[in-house]
């Protein structure tokens, strides 16, 4: 299943909400903390269970706005 969704219609980011991190349009649920959830083993279902208010796709909007946040950036050494 491939879901294609633009990111720039549900991120948001507004220096007055959430010290300006991304967020989820219409929400104060963070791009962090959805991709946090996820990279921890939370099955997107379990997020929707969670968040009644959020959609699969905005969820993978986040995922598309992390993608494109790295995207290009140099890479740096990273040290465990």
């Amino acid at each position: 299943m491939m879901i294609d969704v633009k990111w720039q219609d549900y991120i948001t980011a507004d220096p007055a909400i959430m010290v300006g991190k991304p967020i989820v349009k219409g929400t104060r649920i963070t791009v962090e903390l959805i991709v946090e959830k996820l990279g921890y083993g939370e099955s997107v279902d379990e997020i929707l269970e969670d968040y009644p208010h959020l959609t699969r796709e905005a969820i993978y909007a986040c995922l598309r706005f992390a993608a494109h946040t790295v995207h290009g950036k140099r890479s740096r050494k990273l040290v465990a």
